[in-house]
């Protein structure tokens, strides 16, 4: 037991020692706060005039928004391309929205796993992908590219 615990502990550093990936947790915190901030302030903003809907579809806008700017500038940063990485950034949340409901119906529903125990195993899944899909999808430098950057 000791010795898995170990090696999963030397994985673990080995992963967080690389820059970009602790940049994306970091980012991925601010995100996190001000897509539920945002929703909140909306919400409450409009105080009712507003379907909550069209609220959940307003917030949805401006966190991706900020999530594309602060994984462009902060975390990948790559530089042109801005309406394509954003264009292909709401790809990736709606595949991982997808991937998140599906494997939460899965888990709870299906292998009758407490919600909490299967949300949070969904939301760890689903911020991998989210890297791994942002890192070779979204905002992937093509060979020419990085040339062009070193």
């Amino acid at each position: 037991m000791n010795l898995q615990f170990g090696t999963l502990g030397a994985s673990v550093r080995r992963i967080l020692a690389e820059p970009t990936k602790i940049r994306y947790l970091l980012a991925g915190a601010w995100n996190t706060f001000f897509g539920y901030a945002v929703g909140l302030a909306l919400y409450y903003g409009f105080e009712g005039r507003v379907h909550v809907v069209e609220v959940g579809i307003m917030a949805n806008v401006l966190a991706i928004t900020m999530a594309f700017v602060t994984y462009k500038l902060f975390v990948f940063r790559t530089r042109g391309n801005w309406l394509v990485e954003y264009f292909r950034a709401y790809l990736v949340y709606g595949a991982t929205g997808i991937m998140s409901i599906g494997l939460l119906w899965l888990l709870v529903g299906g292998f009758g796993l407490p919600f909490w125990l299967g949300q949070g195993l969904t939301l760890v899944l689903t911020v991998v992908a989210s890297y791994v899909f942002h890192a070779r999808f979204t905002f992937k430098v093509s060979p020419v590219r990085q040339v062009n950057r070193e």
